[in-house]
């Protein structure tokens, strides 16, 4: 199983997507919390180049947004 990991905030809508659809396919994260976080925030953005959330990184890749699609791909998941 590859890493993942998500840079997400408490009121963003799409994080809670993500955050779901990983718990629904029981898919194990690291979450950073990038609204009390400062380095946090700062790590997120030297990897994506921007402050928008949610950031998800599996093992290597960084995918910007909940896109449900690659990230699936991604994962290996039917």
């Amino acid at each position: 199983m590859k890493d993942v990991t998500i840079y997400s905030t408490p009121t963003c809508h799409f994080c809670h997507m993500a955050k779901d659809f990983f718990k629904e396919n029981n898919i194990a994260y690291t979450e950073h919390d990038v609204a009390s976080d400062m380095e946090q925030r700062k790590i997120m953005m030297d990897k994506s180049g921007q402050m928008g959330v949610p950031v998800i990184v599996i093992g290597d890749e960084l995918i910007v947004g909940f896109d449900k699609s690659v990230i699936t791909k991604l994962l290996g998941i039917s």
